[in-house]
């Protein structure tokens, strides 16, 4: 098996889609944890990330990071099984999928709904209500857009995984945390079968928070 180590912080949604890669393929590597929030951080601790971001996988010396680069990479140098579809227009679905999540979604689901409304909570953290309302706002074009591919059915059909899928996955886990986001998933029947598909898989369960060191070596 050829080394890999995946540097990436365990509360990172896009350290979980790498993750979320590497166990649909069923890879082995080695997890270096990194606190890209730590500016102190030195070592082994600090993130090669040339703009103190994570993830960032080492194969065999080569380093690559960005999450996309990584998942396409990875599904290149071991392509089975195959996370990228077939046929050209499931292909380009994907990679709108992912171009939404990074360029609309992520800030008001994980930043603003999950982070305001679950984080920061749970860690005793000041929350701000306006934050979670403005996210909940900005969601509802993401997700009927998402509704929109999902009801083509290309892609986000819970069947057959995708890089589309380890992409939106881990950001919809965080969003459905509060139960706003929740409630607003649910509103759209194509992407909430989807999500209801993708929240039981094995690999979502092992890449959890504080779990997936199961298809990881230490």
């Amino acid at each position: 098996m050829s080394g890999l180590t995946l540097y990436g912080y365990r509360p990172s949604v896009y350290t979980r889609v790498i993750r979320l890669v590497l166990a649909e393929k069923g890879l082995r590597y080695r997890s270096c944890e990194v606190n890209p929030f730590d500016p102190g951080a030195s070592g082994d601790r600090q993130t090669p990330h040339p703009f103190t971001r994570v993830p960032v996988l080492d194969h065999d010396g080569v380093r690559i990071y960005e999450t996309a680069a990584i998942a396409r990479y990875l599904d290149a140098a071991f392509p089975v099984p195959p996370l990228t579809p077939g046929t050209p227009i499931a292909v380009a679905r994907m990679a709108q999928v992912v171009a939404i999540v990074d360029a609309y979604g992520y800030w008001p689901l994980v930043r603003q709904v999950f982070g305001h409304g679950v984080f920061r909570p749970r860690h005793r953290l000041e929350a701000d209500p306006k934050e979670i309302t403005a996210g909940l706002a900005a969601a509802e074009a993401v997700l009927d857009a998402l509704e929109a591919i999902a009801v083509e059915g290309t892609v986000l059909t819970g069947a057959g995984p995708t890089l589309a899928d380890c992409h939106l996955a881990p950001m919809i886990a965080a969003f459905a945390a509060a139960p706003q986001g929740r409630a607003a998933v649910a509103r759209r029947p194509a992407l909430s079968k989807w999500w209801q598909c993708w929240a039981t898989r094995p690999s979502m369960r092992q890449t959890d928070v504080g779990f997936d060191r199961a298809n990881a070596e230490s």
